[in-house]
């Protein structure tokens, strides 16, 4: 077998193409086959049609959409719209009606200040929905019920003194609406709203344990929680009325008081959503993830659920999987995504053995809903993906599972009748959902390519495309032109991993192929993370190819989507199998693709990609480009442990620093980028911000220093409003134009200025 082979026999997507390509000229291609379904398909890479190019602006400035969420009876959705405009310095933000049955997409009555919402009955089209302010101007929220499809005559029918969020709501077979809420909780268990409590005239802060600050903000005494509380049908009210529904102001938290060395918190800080809690269809019963209140918290990511009555309270929370406990002892990590089956007798839900790991493998569980009888049965057991989000089929005899597979996050059917050995079966191929509901006629999908920014469409429950109702590439002016044409991708051999592995390519406007294009070579954080058939506002990749290169988005050692070993590999070797995988990838681009220009090329990468951008810097494979970008990396392994979470650095490192020393065999000794500082030469370009609490800003201080003692050409940009991405239109298209800017000059395309 050739060391390059596109596609390799073993990794074989569902659909495979019809032959593989056995020149640099054939790429491989994303087209919509008469069949209805996605599949792959060859074309010559020489006769790609014009496209036009996206610029930063366009990016930044184009809309964003929410995934559809359909009604009930999967006769219409409704989703966001939002827009930048860079003149007015503002975002503009409507909703948007999809027609399930005609296709027809038409403006939304609800107002923008309509935050979510939940259909909730009597009728289909009713909808209880959370806005963004209240009448009192307190800092609290409202909610209104009413008829979708007349929103205009919803009715007030709370109004709550805190900026509660996370709306789940079911109709009782009373007729009433129990509904839940999350936010912060004074420590008496009261919803806390920061307009109205006390403030000291002190700063301080003190504190006795692990976790005094997360991802961008520091802890305070006040705790996330899950409140609950009903909306009263009076009892002269028709059934199917919503102007009769009446709440008394009282909150139950079922989280706050359930404490051991530290308080059970729901959501789960930064890391936690509305995911994290989920109410049974009849309202009678709620389940809810929190942190292991027996273990340390930044040590540990074993985090199992409570199921407690909808009319109890904290001290009738139950932990349905407790850890270590019978039959599958081994289940101590992680534990995420809980839903209720449709009858409310069942809850599904995901968890990870590791209990120091966030990226361990995710397997799907299901639980019985009753506390006295919490029986637990593994499905799948041996999948070797892991699936992040669930849904139930409405009869209850099928979970789906969305996961990370070969480049792409797929949804998955599978039986609740599954054992360890069911291998579960694509319904979508191409892709990445941000989120997707089942309907009469199967599910509605809302997912993102790198070609488009939103993708809604239905499709069957075996995998058949019934309807594509909307794609951005087609409906909006700045990602008019783009498409599947200008992305493909190749397997490659590597001697740090016995399968193949995968890169990206995505093509430059009005690509060439008899021509030769600069090189970017981009490398993804995580480690455990990858490249996807996605869109993204951050490292948008066909942005990047726009300014004139041609893009290798690699996805080497720790990647997901292609096996738990290969994502387990990089434990303790980050400076080894990943650095490795990624000289293959570039030497099979410049052995192979005649277009690209390996010898005029650069290097970039974010978070863990900006780590490894650190390391190549001081390798051999540091004078293989023109200059380097690193946003928000490591670059003194030892600091790693001025982090929130220390257990990755326990598991990436293979324990804490005190336990392995700084010393020939321990990780941070090996694949620390400072012990090479002799070898930089290459131009570089460091980004990091002062809320990224996760890799604290003196890791890019200390970069940028080094550098300019050397005399290494650098430059250094610094966001104090941004945390480990940046977000902020103005700051991100600051941080396109910058980084354009180097990376240009470097290479001499457009003819760009010098940076300095």
């Amino acid at each position: 077998m050739s060391r390059y082979n596109i596609w390799p026999s073993h990794l074989q997507p569902r659909f495979p193409p019809p032959s593989s390509p056995s020149t640099p000229a054939e790429a491989v291609a994303i087209i919509r086959m008469t069949t209805g379904k996605l599949l792959l398909a060859i074309f010559a890479a020489a006769a790609l049609p014009s496209v036009s190019a996206i610029t930063p602006q366009q990016l930044l400035s184009a809309n964003r959409y929410g995934a559809a969420k359909p009604n009930p009876a999967g006769d219409f959705a409704l989703y966001t719209v939002s827009k930048y405009s860079f003149e007015e310095k503002a975002t503009a933000r409507k909703w948007a009606k999809l027609d399930l049955k005609t296709g027809d997409i038409t403006d939304w009555d609800g107002d923008s200040s309509i935050s979510e919402f939940v259909f909730v009955g009597p009728s289909p089209s009713t909808i209880l929905y959370v806005n963004g302010t209240n009448e009192e101007g307190d800092g609290g929220i409202s909610l209104y019920l009413g008829d979708a499809l007349a929103i205009h005559n919803a009715k007030l029918v709370a109004s709550i003194p805190a900026p509660l969020s996370g709306l789940k709501a079911s109709l009782t077979p009373s007729g009433n609406i129990n509904f839940l809420l999350s936010g912060q909780a004074y420590s008496n268990g009261t919803a806390y709203n920061a307009e109205l409590a006390p403030t000291s005239p002190s700063t301080g802060r003190i504190y006795t344990s692990l976790y005094p600050r997360i991802w961008d903000h520091w802890t305070t005494p006040q705790r996330n929680a899950v409140f609950g509380g009903v909306l009263k049908k009076s009892c002269s009210s028709n059934r199917t009325s919503t102007s009769s529904y009446s709440f008394d102001g009282q909150l139950t938290n079922y989280v706050s008081g359930i404490c051991n060395v530290t308080c059970a918190e729901s959501p789960v800080d930064t890391e936690g959503d509305d995911s994290d809690y989920a109410l049974s269809p009849d309202g009678s019963k709620i389940v809810f993830r929190s942190k292991d209140i027996d273990l340390p918290l930044a040590n540990y990511t074993s985090s199992p659920l409570y199921l407690v009555p909808f009319d109890g309270t904290a001290d009738d929370a139950v932990l349905l999987n407790p850890r270590g406990a019978a039959p599958y002892v081994e289940a101590e990590g992680y534990t995420t995504n809980p839903v209720f089956s449709p009858d409310g007798d069942k809850i599904a839900y995901f968890q990870q053995n590791g209990i120091n790991y966030e990226s361990d493998r995710r397997i799907l569980y299901v639980a019985n809903a009753d506390a006295e009888n919490a029986e637990i049965t593994r499905l799948a057991g041996n999948w070797d993906r892991s699936p992040g989000s669930l849904a139930w089929s409405l009869d209850g005899e099928t979970i789906f599972a969305q996961a990370s597979d070969l480049g792409r996050d797929r949804i998955f059917s599978i039986p609740t009748t599954a054992d360890d050995d069911y291998v579960p079966q694509n319904i979508t191929n191409e892709g990445l959902p941000a989120g997707f509901w089942v309907i009469p006629d199967g599910l509605i999908v809302s997912d993102s390519k790198i070609w488009s920014s939103r993708d809604i469409y239905t499709v069957s429950t075996t995998g058949e495309t019934l309807k594509v109702y909307f794609q951005a590439n087609e409906a909006d002016a700045e990602l008019s032109g783009l498409g599947p044409e200008a992305v493909s991708e190749f397997y490659y051999s590597t001697n740090t991993s016995e399968i193949q592995q995968q890169a990206w390519i995505v093509y430059p406007k009005n690509f060439d192929a008899t021509k030769k294009y600069p090189l970017a070579f981009l490398i993804h954080g995580g480690p455990q993370g990858s490249w996807a058939n996605s869109w993204s506002t951050r490292w948008n990749l066909k942005t990047w190819a726009d300014q004139g290169y041609v893009v290798i988005a690699p996805n080497p050692t720790a990647s997901i989507g292609w096996g738990q070993n290969l994502t387990d590999a990089v434990s303790g070797r980050w400076g080894s199998y990943p650095y490795w995988d990624l000289v293959h990838a570039w030497q099979y681009v410049n052995e192979t693709l005649d277009y690209v220009d390996t010898s005029n090329g650069i290097v970039a990468g974010a978070s863990f990609g900006g780590y490894m951008t650190n390391w190549i810097a001081g390798r051999p494979m540091g004078k293989w480009f023109k200059a380097l970008v690193t946003h928000d990396g490591v670059t003194q392994t030892l600091n790693s442990y001025a982090s929130d979470e220390l257990w990755f650095m326990d598991h990436d490192y293979r324990g804490p620093y005190n336990a392995t020393g700084m010393a020939p065999g321990s990780p941070y000794y090996d694949w620390n980028p400072l012990l090479y500082t002799d070898e930089w030469t290459t131009p570089h370009f460091v980004v990091h911000n002062d809320l990224d609490y996760r890799l604290a800003i003196s890791e890019g201080i200390l970069l940028f220093n080094m550098l300019q003692v050397k005399g290494v050409p650098s430059k250094f940009l610094s966001f104090p409003d941004e945390n480990h991405w940046v977000v902020r239109p103005e700051n991100s298209l600051v941080w396109h134009t910058e980084i354009f800017n180097w990376i240009n000059y470097y290479t001499g395309i457009n003819n760009a200025p010098s940076p300095f």
